[in-house]
Parts: C-alpha cells; structure tokens; sequence
C-alpha cells in the first residue's frame, strides 16, 4: 500500500494522548483554545462512528499556573499539590467544551499500581469498556495527587499506551508539538527528514528518538517511542501527530499521511501477558544456561535448580526480571516465594524445597502460566 496512513480509515477505538506542552500556554496556564479545538476534533470522530478514549495531561501545570509558580519543582510533595490543584480546573474544561457536543466525560485517574494489581487492573479495564460502549468520554490522567516515586508512570506517554492495552485499541494518537518523528532534532537541523511509516519495532528509531524533556512535561521522543511498542502489544498501531493544526485528527482519520505512523509488526500478545510486562520488577533471578534454554524455546516454568543468584527485596507474588548469565533479560514472571526463600532454594530441585524450608507451596519458583518470554 502507496500509502499506510489509509489502514486507519476503517479503525474504531482509538486512545488519544495530549501532553503538557500543547494544553499550556508557554507555562501560563491552560490553553482553553487547544481543549476546545481538541473537544471538537473528538465530537467530529465520535460522529464517524469511532470510539475514543482521551489521555491527558495539564494538571500539574495547571496547577503551577494558579499557584503562580514559573518552574516545574523538583519535590514530589509540590508536584502532588500542584496536581490536585489543577486537576479541578483541568477537569471542568474538558467537561464544559464536551457538553457544547452533547458528550458526557468521565474522570479516570489512575497509578501504576492499579495496573500492577490483577484485580484493579480488572476493574479499570471493565470500568473503560463499560464507559465506551455507554457513549462516555473516558478521560484518563495519571493520578499525580497520591502517586510516590515509586509507583508513577513517569510520563503520560506510558500512560496511553497502557490505556490502549487495556481498552484494545486499535489506534495511539500521541498529540505533540512536532509534526512527527524526525530522523535528527529538526530543532537543530534543518535538513531533518521525517520518518512516515515504519515498524515500531524497527531498532533504527532508537537514535532517531533521542532524548528530551520540556520545562513543563516529562516525556520527549524516545518515551514516544516505547509507548508505541507498549501500544503495539496489543496490536495498536501508534501515530505521532502535530496537535498544533486544527485538523489533524480528522485529516488523520481520513487516511491522509499526517505524522509518523508507526505499525505492530508483531502478533498481540494475550491480555495477561500484556499486564505481567506492565509491572514493575523487584528483584531478578540470574538463569543457568540450561533453564535458558527450556525457558526460551519450549516456554517451561523457572525451577529452582536453575537459578544462580537471587536479587532484589520482593515478596510472594511480585514480579522479577529473568536474566542469563550475562545478565540480559529473557523473561519476567511471579514468583511463588519471597527473596530469603527463593535465596535458600537455588540451585537445589524441587523436591528438597519442603526439606529447605519446612513447607513447599509450589514446585516452580515462576509457573509458566506468571511468565513472559521478553527476548
């Protein structure tokens, strides 16, 4: 096909991501334009027939506007404050301008942990496609208020592409104030050519990506780039768009070739396999070339007797990083015993565990079903 940009005409379900630096003005607040163009944009694809789930960003600096700070701070407990600040004014933009459209809007706020928990993952993924198929707005911001360093999402580019996995997407609109991905910083070079098409897997885009933060957000390329193979997971192609031309969106559901479409050349992978890779590993366990093996081409569970060093402070049932001897990744999984177990039982077989350590729960350390093959 002369053009890929056409495969999305006949697409349904789309996660659309506006960051920071589109909804603020040069950091003096919210851009009431930029939502209300945006508002539009989503009542026009609506009206296609698409169903769209909408990622946002804005509260924190929002948040610094009213409170009349000029720099984004560095402390978490004025990151939060500035966050529940602007999350109210954010919030109520959105809802007014969708109201003019007859839409209804629904908050979502949302931490790592809910994801990495099967039983909230559960609930947002129902709560997501309950709203959808009522005609409801999802609106979907990273809940920044209680959110610790240890369970944020780091970006909101992250953020939509888990929000796609979770609602199925067929398509991740990243919104940025650059006309896609360049193959050097059109910033600084002129003769920067942009990328219209390719793989999101393909290992080329890696330098082209860069990185990059602004004053006011936090994600630049290269966190654009790991949210479009995040999204491809579940079979979602990723575009990175212009949000600054008025419109983009619908050129873009029109199958115009706008910004850098960026395809899933793999096969979805199954929905638990999609939220062991959304957690956030504790420890890692160092294989044996022999569990290697079995691990990597006949997808067996990791025994004890194939492990050669426990590392981390994890407990029962949190997720561990699977590493060769060299200590590349090859898989992450649940573990079934906590670090001073799994430390006693390495290197010894399964049926020695009850004598090691007084009781046996299970034979493997990670069942096959609690383990993903990463490379």
């Amino acid at each position: 096909m002369t053009n890929p940009h056409q495969q999305l005409i006949n697409t349904k379900r789309w996660v659309i991501k506006i960051g920071s630096a589109l909804l603020t003005r040069d950091g003096e607040g919210l851009d009431l334009n930029r939502i209300r163009w945006l508002t539009g944009e989503i009542a026009f694809l609506r009206e296609q027939g698409k169903e769209i789930v909408l990622v946002t960003s804005g509260s924190v600096a929002a948040g610094m506007q009213q409170l009349g700070w000029t720099e984004r701070p560095h402390a978490l407990h004025q990151l939060q404050s500035a966050a529940s600040v602007g999350q109210m004014g954010l919030i109520q933009a959105y809802a007014a301008e969708c109201k003019k459209h007859d839409i209804h809007t629904a908050q979502i706020l949302l931490t790592h942990s809910d994801l990495s928990d099967r039983g909230r993952y559960l609930n947002a993924r129902s709560v997501l496609h309950s709203l959808l198929e009522l005609g409801v707005l999802p609106v979907v911001n990273e809940n920044d208020t209680i959110a610790t360093e240890e369970i944020r999402f780091g970006d909101n580019d992250t953020l939509a592409a888990m929000t796609a996995n979770l609602v199925e997407a067929e398509v991740l609109v990243i919104l940025t104030d650059q006309d896609g991905l360049f193959d050097s910083d059109p910033r600084n070079n002129p003769e920067a050519r942009m990328i219209a098409a390719s793989a999101a897997s393909n290992p080329a885009l890696d330098d082209m990506a860069g990185e990059g933060t602004g004053s006011l957000g936090r994600g630049g390329m290269a966190t654009k780039l790991l949210a479009a193979r995040r999204a491809a997971r579940s079979g979602a192609a990723t575009v990175i768009l212009s949000g600054k031309e008025p419109e983009n969106l619908r050129h873009l559901a029109s199958g115009m070739g706008i910004g850098t479409l960026l395809w899933p050349d793999d096969e979805p992978m199954p929905a638990r396999q999609q939220w062991l890779l959304g957690h956030q590993p504790k420890g890692r366990v160092i294989l044996d070339d022999g569990a290697v093996s079995v691990i990597r081409q006949e997808g067996r569970s990791v025994l004890p007797v194939g492990i050669q060093l426990v590392e981390g402070q994890f407990v029962r049932g949190e997720l561990v990083v699977c590493c060769d001897s060299s200590g590349k990744e090859i898989a992450r999984g649940l573990v079934n015993y906590n670090f001073d177990e799994a430390s006693r039982l390495m290197g010894h077989a399964s049926s020695e565990i009850e004598q090691l350590l007084g009781y046996v729960d299970e034979p493997e350390l990670i069942h096959r079903d609690n383990l993903v093959v990463t490379s």
